[in-house]
């Protein structure tokens, strides 16, 4: 979460979705990282809900802009990236992901006006909050082979992990 103006947040992104949020009149934004939409009923996290799911940093992020910049939700500006098909041996997350966000956000009122969604590629995104500038890179397949398989790593092991409670434990970039 930043006004400075040399600023630029920077992520990779599989199947997981990226939302970069700026008041366009402060000229203050963020960015988050989310891997799924949400906790599945069987799914324990010892990571909390900030980690990994789609509504906790949705939610968090344009609070912390808005608390931060002019506080009206029509000076927000949206734009989202990510939710690649990026390995076949999972379910469709990326989809599921996008599915999420768009639906978050128009039961939030909010518009995106920019996304880069979907695919079967990585993407590098950077983002500078001061001028709301985004870039997206898709990346060549050796990266593609190498987040899938933190993606398998991932959601194996997901299934054995103890919960602990959520707190307050997002940390915007």
């Amino acid at each position: 979460m930043s006004n400075e103006t040399d600023l630029t947040y920077s992520t990779v992104l599989g199947s997981c979705v990226s939302a970069c949020i700026r008041d366009r009149v402060a000229n203050v934004g963020g960015m988050n990282h989310f891997l799924l939409a949400e906790q599945s009923a069987s799914a324990q996290d010892r990571y909390g809900a900030s980690a990994r799911y789609g509504a906790f940093a949705m939610e968090q992020l344009i609070n912390k802009v808005l608390s931060r910049g002019t506080g009206k939700k029509a000076n927000l500006e949206i734009k989202v990236f990510g939710g690649g098909k990026i390995n076949g041996a999972l379910d469709d997350i990326g989809l599921k992901n996008i599915a999420f966000v768009r639906e978050f956000l128009a039961a939030e009122g909010y518009d995106m006006v920019k996304e880069d969604l979907g695919g079967t590629y990585a993407r590098r995104v950077m983002f500078k909050p001061h001028s709301g500038r985004a870039f997206i890179k898709r990346l060549d397949n050796a990266v593609n082979a190498s987040i899938a398989k933190e993606e398998l790593a991932v959601a194996a092991s997901r299934r054995s992990i103890i919960a602990k409670p959520v707190v307050d434990d997002i940390e915007l970039f």
